[in-house]
């Protein structure tokens, strides 16, 4: 089972390739689409380091207890593609290393993990309850003016996953080998199911 431990370094990263799994240990920060804009359209300072670090593009569920502490009750991913126009100048202003989310990401973000030496990989939807198991403490809160899904809630985790590599520090993108692959795979059935069922008008 591969690890990566915060504060991730380039040498963690250069020898995974897309389709690997990895699990993390160490701070994941949820980071999603208003922190991504207040960042990179107004120019507002993260009030997190995030260098070196991981954020998940996630829509937690968070309970207060009473000694005013925080308890991650659902941490299921969102969609990553949302954050495209921000993620490789998200990437490299900040010099976070694993970008988590739900689905795939295009060209831009896969420059940027190219020229930033980062990677993404996907979470599996449908698994926040479980997700929330491996949150060991919610360290910090921080823009709770942005409501519980897009507050910057930072984690310690251990080993949190599966994680899917769909881009890696060379810039290959798996969603998009996979979409060429299977439209291959795809194009004689095509034209197998037209002849059977030309007569339909």
């Amino acid at each position: 089972m591969k690890i990566l431990t915060t504060p991730i370094k380039d040498e963690d990263l250069e020898a995974l390739n897309v389709g690997d799994v990895v699990y993390l240990t160490g701070t994941l920060v949820t980071c999603r689409d208003v922190a991504h804009r207040r960042l990179i359209e107004l120019g507002r300072e993260l009030p997190v380091d995030l260098k070196g670090g991981a954020i998940f593009h996630a829509g937690p569920i968070v309970k207060q207890k009473e000694d005013g502490s925080y308890e991650m009750v659902s941490i299921g991913p969102t969609t990553s593609m949302r954050m495209e126009k921000f993620e490789k100048e998200f990437i490299r202003q900040t010099g976070v290393k694993l970008v988590v989310g739900k689905g795939g990401m295009g060209a831009e973000t896969a420059a940027g993990c190219v020229e930033n030496k980062a990677v993404h990989a996907i979470f599996p939807g449908g698994c926040a309850v479980l997700a929330a198991t491996k949150v060991e403490k919610i360290e910090d809160a921080q823009w709770k003016d942005l409501g519980m899904p897009e507050t910057l809630w930072v984690n310690r985790v251990k080993e949190f996953g599966p994680l899917i590599i769909s881009i890696d520090t060379k810039g290959r993108n798996l969603i998009d080998e996979n979409k060429a692959r299977f439209n291959e795979k795809k194009k004689p059935i095509l034209q197998r199911i037209n002849e059977e069922v030309r007569f339909i008008k």
